[in-house]
């Protein structure tokens, strides 16, 4: 029997219902029932651990389950004659008393025995080199999915691991043949300054890119100087130019000119890497000829040789490493497991025709599916050879066939990726709350298809160190896409009459809106999704359009200057309203003036803009939830002589403020919205001090403060967060203490205070033994052993010391 069929099948949820109703109903086994409740849900998270790291246990071990799920069942007859003793019978109840304390005991000790050391022992050595290469996650986001944030951090774990194993689609002979072709191009050749990697969109070309960057030869033949940039089909050219200038002359004024690129020829070796290049005339752009660097150019198209000196073609795969890619993906092992219809799967796996990429989607869609489910997928798979000559086109219409299975609410959310530029990284909060909004799920429920998603191989989850700088924090988790998986999203929605189209999305940032928009505008479009991708838009740019029926608007540009869409007026249901600019610095937004129509909306992101002030009269957003911010100039619009938040914003339940390097301190009227639940004010590093009546916010549960560098002290009202399950004071460096009114944060269930490099001490033991509800503690090692004597007055307290996390990711973002 599978372990996660004996522990979340029929026995234990059986035997829970039982216990539930003797706890409520039978007074003489209430201590007992009770007991066995809490000691039966303590195996759960041991049972997901093991469930989710695909460990086979030994034939000894599952014997050992094999007999404890007998004991349950006998718990189970047992639970129900408790049921049906009547209370007059004292004798029997007597016995039946004794037998439930017995089941009582078998259950504590096997907890406390073999399931600790043999389970935790197996899970353990499943993830051993993952630790390695890796920092853990925090266990919980830092909102209110608490109970999500778990999957979410099980999810990119299992990524990372999945994408050093399988190596994003390659394997053995196939990856080390490429890897030293181009390897001997790039170190062996002098003669050539531009090297390519060609192939199809999934065939592997950017993890042989990514494992050419990691070989050791190959990062002390270019000092370790490697910048990876991806390029995409509508990049900004001349923010790229301006990296790989600066990269190459180590951060000098921009100034790049023919003439400077020839003189230029005095430094180190370094290797510039394009991926996913779509022109020629951009290559051209982007190749400077200065001999002391070497560029690395990824695509799908060929280019002339006077540009990219040589090429490596990336192979497919041939039959038995397709085979045990799809097996991996499939049956989580390497070949093909006893009880699989043998020819059935080698008929798919030959319809994926060697492509990683299909092989890993296809098979994870089929994964845990019945035999006839196989069959008609590998009818679909070989129809749809012949839809199109095109290979690619040919391989959108297999995937297909893994997005068909999904349930409709799954799928639905699949094809929302589309609405987002391609090789940009998403923010997790930006598609949780967008599928909060649109599909009337709640945030746990959107979490869930999040890793449902991942474990298809449909996106990706990523830890990202979102600017680099000294005071930035941890990681982020975004959520990335293949670009041919979001080619996949956009045909699937872009198909009937525009007009009547679900989601109106723009397949590749453009200088102005697509002509068949303007050819429909004189009818309504239904669409609930509106993705916008250009440059700078002017009033003029803008033509008349009416949606009635859209919930979502994405306004991703890339200027310093943009003029509001007009038609936002004409979005009466707009629920979430999200505005990305990707250049180089703030934008300066206007015809802010649409807010004032915008009544029904209940989240909105801003990134990279200049904020306007923000008054009651311009922006009376009363049904506002959460407004975040994220690398924003907000001097102007916290204004605090002018600015009445809870006028404005009167339910807003969130704030979230990030990378905000103007924000020096924060309206003391925020301290009068009722209704906020969560505050972040993250990476702003010019912010000294938090209002003095911050205790007035009684509903918060959640404060993040993490890398505010200036931030020197907390306010003493603190104390009166009644309600503050989590506070994150991380990289404050100069923060001087923790106030003894933290004891009075009774919610309190976990502090993380990591890299606070003033604090040495600690309140007093007597102050802190209040916080009866604190369960977890991250600090580092000056205070570790002050927080480790609180664990004897506070029983379910855990103290970590923090593990530090270094990456160089932010040289590529």
């Amino acid at each position: 029997m599978a372990l996660n069929e004996m522990f979340v099948g029929e026995i234990v949820t059986e035997l829970l219902k039982q216990l539930n109703a003797i706890s409520h109903k039978s007074c003489f086994c209430k201590s007992s029932a009770d007991n066995l409740i809490t000691s039966i849900q303590e195996l759960f998270p041991i049972i997901e651990e093991l469930k989710y790291s695909g460990v086979e246990l030994p034939a000894f071990r599952q014997s050992q389950l094999n007999r404890f799920s007998e004991t349950l069942r006998g718990g189970i007859e047992l639970a129900r004659k408790v049921l049906e003793s009547g209370r007059w019978n004292v004798y029997k109840n007597l016995q039946l008393v004794r037998k439930m304390e017995k089941l009582e005991k078998q259950v504590a000790r096997f907890i406390s025995g073999p399931m600790q050391a043999h389970l935790l022992a197996d899970v353990h050595h499943m993830r051993f080199e993952t630790m390695e290469r890796f920092n853990r996650l925090e266990q919980r986001l830092d909102s209110m999915k608490t109970g999500s944030g778990r999957w979410v951090e099980e999810a990119v774990k299992r990524m990372e691991v999945e994408g050093d194993s399988n190596l994003g689609g390659f394997s053995g002979i196939g990856l080390e043949l490429g890897k030293d072709k181009v390897k001997k191009m790039m170190i062996e050749r002098d003669d050539l300054n531009v090297v390519g990697i060609w192939g199809i969109g999934g065939s592997g070309k950017t993890t042989l890119a990514n494992e050419i960057c990691r070989d050791n030869q190959v990062q002390s033949y270019f000092n370790n100087r490697i910048l990876f940039l991806t390029v995409s089909q509508s990049p900004d050219l001349e923010q790229l130019r301006a990296k790989i200038w600066g990269f190459i002359t180590g951060n000098e004024p921009l100034n790049y000119t023919r003439k400077s690129q020839c003189e230029w020829g005095s430094g180190p070796q370094a290797l510039v890497v394009l991926d996913d290049v779509w022109s020629l005339p951009v290559l051209e752009q982007l190749i400077f000829r200065v001999p002391t660097y070497k560029t690395l150019v990824i695509s799908r198209f060929k280019f002339p040789r006077r540009v990219v000196n040589e090429v490596y073609e990336v192979v497919l795969l041939g039959e038995d490493e397709s085979m045990s890619l799809f097996c991996r993906s499939a049956f989580g092992q390497n070949s093909i497991p006893p009880t699989a219809n043998e020819t059935l799967v080698k008929q798919i796996v030959d319809e994926c025709k060697g492509l990683p990429l299909a092989l890993k989607v296809i098979g994870a869609s089929l994964q845990d599916q019945p035999e006839m489910y196989w069959i008609n997928a590998r009818k679909r798979l070989s129809r749809g050879e012949l839809i199109c000559e095109s290979h690619e086109n040919k391989l959108l219409d297999r995937m297909a066939i893994s997005v068909e299975c999904l349930k409709k609410k799954v799928k639905e959310c699949f094809m929302d990726l589309g609405s987002f530029p391609e090789d940009k990284k998403i923010p997790l909060d930006v598609l949780v709350n967008m599928w909060v909004e649109i599909h009337n799920i709640d945030e746990e429920e959107a979490f869930t298809i999040l890793m449902e998603l991942s474990d298809k191989n449909l996106l990706t989850l990523v830890k990202d160190a979102r600017a680099g700088e000294a005071y930035c924090s941890y990681h982020e988790i975004c959520v990335t896409q293949h670009d041919v998986l979001r080619d996949l999203a956009l045909h699937l929605s872009n198909k009937g009459e525009v007009n009547e189209r679900k989601r109106l999305l723009m397949p590749r940032r453009d200088t102005e809106l697509p002509r068949d928009w303007e050819k429909n505008a004189d009818q309504p479009f239904n669409a609930q999704i509106v993705s916008v991708q250009t440059g700078e838009m002017r009033e003029m740019d803008w033509f008349h359009m009416e949606f009635p029926k859209t919930e979502v608007l994405i306004l991703n540009f890339c200027s310093d200057k943009y003029f509001l869409p007009p038609f936002i007026d004409d979005m009466p249901k707009l629920r979430a309203l999200i505005v990305i600019n990707h250049g180089t610095t703030e934008a300066t937004l206007e015809n802010f003036s649409v807010f004032t129509n915008l009544a029904n909306l209940q989240s909105l992101w801003l990134e990279k803009v200049s904020v306007p002030q923000l008054s009651n009269a311009t922006v009376p957003l009363r049904n506002l939830r959460k407004l975040s911010m994220v690398l924003c100039k907000v001097s102007n619009s916290l204004d605090p002589a002018v600015l009445d938040l809870p006028q404005i914003f009167p339910r807003l339940s969130e704030l979230v403020i990030d990378h905000c390097d103007d924000l020096v301190k924060i309206p003391l009227s925020i301290c009068k919205v009722n209704s906020l639940q969560s505050l972040s004010l993250t990476n702003c590093h010019r912010l000294r001090e938090l209002p003095a009546d911050l205790g007035m916010l009684k509903k918060l549960q959640i404060l993040r403060l993490s890398a505010c560098p200036e931030l020197k002290m907390l306010p003493p009202s603190i104390g009166e967060l009644v309600g503050l399950k989590y506070l994150d004071i991380s990289e404050c460096v100069n923060l001087k203490c923790l106030p003894k009114e933290v004891g009075k944060l009774v919610s309190l269930e976990k502090i993380d205070m990591r890299d606070c490099l003033q604090i040495v001490n600690l309140p007093t033991h007597a102050a802190l033994s209040n916080l009866k509800s604190l369960q977890r503690v991250i600090c580092d090692d000056e205070v570790f052993g002050q927080w480790r004597n609180l664990e004897k007055t506070v029983p379910n307290l855990h103290v970590q010391i923090a593990e530090k996390w270094y990456s160089l990711d932010w040289l590529n973002s």
